[in-house]
């Protein structure tokens, strides 16, 4: 809670139970921003938005902020139209380099039509293979594999 009127954005990898998605959060804006490779809906995964909502809705308590009834549903959701795989395997890759783009950039908003400096229907299989490899090395230096 230190800062805790700081705009930051948090990512949380969502697992559907075998699908792998991003959630970009800004706390303090209660803005969700939704990314889905396979180009679903959140609405395809109610428990997920409860769940996040529920945590907006404490995060909210923790800082004190009084919200009428109508006020608690204030939670934005924003689907970004992001790249999309073209098989069932690369989830897991794709959320991994949204979270990277998303670094890279330092912003605190996502675009809905993702950001223009990489946005494109799909990732090439280099695209995909240059995150692996970053991945990769990612995990070598935490020496993860000793």
């Amino acid at each position: 809670m230190d800062n805790k009127d700081a705009e930051k954005l948090f990512f949380i990898p969502f697992n559907t139970g075998g699908h792998w998605l991003l959630l970009a959060i800004n706390p303090i804006r209660e803005i969700v921003y939704y990314l889905d490779s396979l180009g679903n809906d959140w609405t395809t995964y109610p428990n997920m938005k409860v769940l996040i909502d529920t945590v907006l809705q404490a995060f909210r308590a923790q800082r004190d902020i009084q919200t009428s009834r109508r006020g608690a549903n204030s939670i934005t959701w924003i689907k970004v139209a992001c790249p999309q795989q073209r098989n069932q395997i690369d989830c897991g890759y794709f959320m991994l380099r949204f979270m990277r783009d998303t670094l890279a950039l330092g912003r605190l908003m996502i675009p809905t039509d993702y950001f223009e400096e990489f946005k494109c229907a799909f990732y090439t299989k280099d695209q995909v293979d240059e995150i692996k490899e970053e991945w990769c090395q990612f995990m070598i230096e935490l020496n993860v594999f000793s």
